[in-house]
């Protein structure tokens, strides 16, 4: 095979990272080709995560704000709920947009070929087509970008029927009487709001003392306070021993504080985390070292150990979400078209649980800063004294920040209520920029606005906000 007989760069996955990368690549001048096995770009985040799972998520909070209006003297009757159409809903929102990736494919002039890939060496691939044929594709660089896959526990089979992934359930247009879902992480609660809020009796069993692991405690009472009645159940500091499948149910045998026992629930929805989607590539044929969790070693180019190999998203490890892969994906891409000072660096991704109210954070937490014997200070401005709040019945929302106690630089920040995922860019940018309590302070923000709160926060640490004394 000659030099010009290879690719000159090969993207393997186009998830937001994979067609990220293939994007910025394409309009950096280079000729990209991108594999994946599905019609579109899109992957796990379009197809089978981020967008249907939302989609869903806004009809269930619609569902919520009808409800509360009462309060406001707006009283609806109780929903006719049609799932088969919420179904079609969230496929076509899935289908405009994964149809648009592939018109935005075509526009760049990338080759995309339906199939799925595996190294044959360092220097070629083998391709099977989703025609059934077999590929030999040469290449000078090659970005992995598999993304990840639900993961399952070693004592409980998922039958994809009784037992179930995220996958399985947004695929389904039947609501189940009962379910329980094991893990009150990210995924967990998400799906278990849409189901709870559908008329499904959720409940919930967690291995750890609260739900969402590693989170700071007062964005998850946010929650807690707002969905008291959400779960029929919550089982914190609880193992599932054993599932059996018994007349089409699930028998499910727990174990915790008060020892043994056995529900019956018509699904069961195992939500315990994702593991990298790495093990049909062949990466130990070629030499690429991986961790002990299987997530690929990157330098800050994300190059793998064999030098013309890259990775990005969920395959090089936390946190797995789609807007860091996109960032790593444009980044490698340059790091190809010869922007050799391009590094991953980022002071503060932003993460966001989706629920009713959502919960946002980025940078520093409180429990890192403890974790790590760091000092920091933190102000934290409760969303009862938010003009804007109290007009829309959010007062149970929380902003904080959390600063260098010494310089008054913004080390990291959180926001548990309504719109928290629009409200936590601004703060990632603050830390970005290096900013402090006082350039913040000094920023007017519109009134009245939720963003107001980051503000207020901010002027908390100079020692006192408008609207809120703490005594």
């Amino acid at each position: 095979m000659t030099k010009e007989d290879k690719k000159e760069l090969v993207i393997i996955g186009a998830g937001p990272g994979g067609y990220g990368a293939a994007f910025r690549a394409a309009d950096l001048g280079l000729k990209v080709t991108l594999i994946d096995p599905e019609v579109n770009p899109g992957g796990v985040c379009l197809y089978r995560g981020c967008i249907p799972t939302k989609a869903l998520l806004y009809v269930v909070n619609t569902m919520h704000e009808a409800e509360r209006a009462s309060e406001y003297g707006l009283a609806y009757d109780k929903p006719d709920v049609d799932v088969g159409k919420m179904i079609k809903w969230k496929n076509k929102v899935v289908s405009k947009l994964t149809k648009g990736l592939g018109q935005l494919t075509k526009n760049r002039n990338i080759e995309y070929i339906r199939g799925t890939a595996k190294f044959k060496s360092e220097e070629k691939l083998t391709v099977a087509t989703h025609d059934g044929e077999e590929l030999t594709l040469g290449f000078k660089n090659v970005i992995l970008a598999t993304g990840s896959s639900p993961m399952e526990l070693p004592n409980i089979k998922i039958d994809h029927d009784v037992i179930i992934d995220s996958t399985d359930l947004l695929e389904r247009n039947q609501i189940p009487e009962s379910m329980l879902v094991i893990g009150g992480g990210y995924i967990g609660l998400e799906l278990g709001s849409v189901y709870a809020a559908l008329d499904c009796k959720v409940s919930v069993a967690e291995m750890t003392s609260n739900f969402l692991p590693g989170t700071d405690t007062d964005l998850i009472e946010v929650f807690k306070k707002e969905n008291k009645e959400l779960f029929d159940a919550v089982y914190f500091e609880t193992t599932v021993e054993e599932i059996s499948v018994k007349d089409g149910k699930a028998v499910v045998n727990f174990k915790n504080g008060e020892g043994n026992q056995q529900k019956e629930y018509d699904k069961v929805l195992v939500a315990v985390g994702r593991k990298p989607s790495s093990d049909k590539l062949n990466l130990e044929g070629i030499g690429v070292k991986t961790d002990e969790n299987g997530y690929l070693l990157v330098d800050d180019q994300r190059r793998t150990s064999v030098g013309n190999v890259y990775a990005i998203g969920d395959l090089t490890g936390d946190p797995l979400l789609a807007h860091k892969a996109t960032h790593e994906g444009r980044l490698v891409a340059e790091v190809i078209a010869g922007e050799s000072g391009a590094t991953y660096a980022p002071k503060a991704i932003p993460g966001v649980v989706f629920t009713h109210p959502e919960m946002a954070w980025c940078g520093l937490s409180e429990i890192q800063a403890e974790e790590r014997g760091r000092e920091v200070k933190v102000a934290k401005y409760p969303w009862s004294a938010s003009g804007r709040a109290t007009a829309i019945g959010a007062t149970n929302g929380l902003t904080k920040l959390i600063f260098d106690p010494e310089t008054g630089r913004i080390l990291g920040g959180a926001v548990a209520g309504k719109g928290a995922g629009k409200l936590i860019a601004e703060i990632a940018l603050a830390i970005e920029m290096a900013s402090t309590a006082e350039d913040l302070a000094l920023t007017i923000h519109p009134h009245p606005t939720l963003s107001e709160t980051i503000m207020e926060s901010a002027e908390m640490f100079l020692g006192g906000a408008t609207h809120y004394s703490p005594s």
